[in-house]
């Protein structure tokens, strides 16, 4: 299903191209309720610039009815096949350009061990970690040898905290471990501290913002319910430190391959100590989302924001256009 939205944007007007950005919202992953927020927004504030339409994806499968002559596609789904790049590797088998981070380092990034890993050889603060699937559950016993009595464990490829478990002890470990059927995961020491999350547009990180769960732990609920969570934009650092998580992420999005903008998310342990957490590649996009946080410390509004968020990809099609007709 598609839903059509219209504008004439200056842009189009200026350069003679009339592209239509297609958003895509929904998808197949556990996240579907929260992409399809997201692709609302988007497509809204996105309608006031170009001609726009948003389609719910509810297969994975390569939506009906893209150009690749006009179509900008603005991907908001969220988790598998969203983000992990199945949804980017139909969009470029069609030839159909789409805005954010292409399919290599989509699948990179969506993979956390590996995104850890990526970022280590740039000189990015990792935390240890553990990585097994449900058939190769570790023993508590290694667990605990290799990542203390305090863990975390959640889904290595999936995103807004589904599946987190935070146990302590020997028993409430072994008691996680039970419960894993499926999939793959990592576990990772608990490290206490102040959660940050940097948005980075055209690999330039804008403000930092401080998340501050009031239950303590930034899980799916503190996510997504009204009032649990205190957003500071931007957050309370002193400028250095706040330079250095910038310039960290800036770091992390080069060395994983990224293209256009993503969201990185660091924990500060202390002043002289954080570590990256993740990078999401098609993070949130409400207006109350993080990234547009991030891009408000920038002097970005919502709709300025998605404007800096697609075109790159319409600056794509127009170059393919130009090269097409020489």
């Amino acid at each position: 299903m598609s839903v059509i939205l219209s504008a004439t944007s200056a842009l189009s007007r200026a350069t003679g191209l009339s592209p239509r950005i297609t958003v895509l919202a929904g998808g197949v992953s556990s996240e579907r309720e929260v992409s399809l927020g997201s692709g609302a927004a988007a497509a809204q504030a996105l309608a006031r610039l170009w001609p726009t339409r948003l389609i719910d994806v509810t297969a994975p499968d390569l939506p009906l009815g893209l150009d690749p002559d006009r179509d900008v596609v603005f991907s908001t789904l969220h988790g598998t096949f969203g983000e992990d790049g199945g949804m980017q590797a139909l969009l470029d088998a069609a030839c159909i350009v789409y805005a954010g981070c292409g399919t290599a380092s989509s699948a990179l990034t969506m993979d956390k061990a590996a995104t850890k890993r990526a970022a280590a050889q740039v000189g990015v603060n990792v935390a240890a970690d553990l990585t097994f699937s449900a058939a190769t559950r570790p023993e508590v016993g290694e667990v605990i040898a290799a990542l203390g009595e305090r863990v975390v464990f959640k889904p290595n490829d999936q995103g807004s905290s589904v599946g987190l478990a935070l146990p302590e002890g020997r028993e409430e470990i072994g008691s996680a471990l039970a419960v894993i059927s499926a999939g793959n995961w990592i576990a990772e020491p608990r490290l206490v501290g102040r959660e940050l999350s940097v948005g980075v547009l055209g690999g330039k990180a804008m403000g930092v913002v401080e998340i501050r769960p009031r239950s303590g732990v930034y899980d799916f609920a503190s996510k997504y319910t009204k009032g649990a969570t205190e957003y500071l934009a931007p957050a309370p650092l002193e400028a250095e430190v706040a330079m250095a998580v910038q310039r960290a992420a800036e770091s992390a999005f080069a060395a994983c391959g990224c293209r256009d903008y993503a969201r990185v998310d660091f924990i500060l342990i202390s002043e002289n100590e954080f570590y990256l957490l993740e990078i999401n590649t098609l993070p949130g996009m409400k207006e109350t989302s993080l990234l547009p946080m991030s891009a408000r410390c920038a002097g970005l509004d919502f709709t300025a924001l998605v404007r800096e968020l697609v075109v790159p990809a319409v600056n794509r099609l127009q170059a393919a256009r130009f090269l097409a007709n020489k």
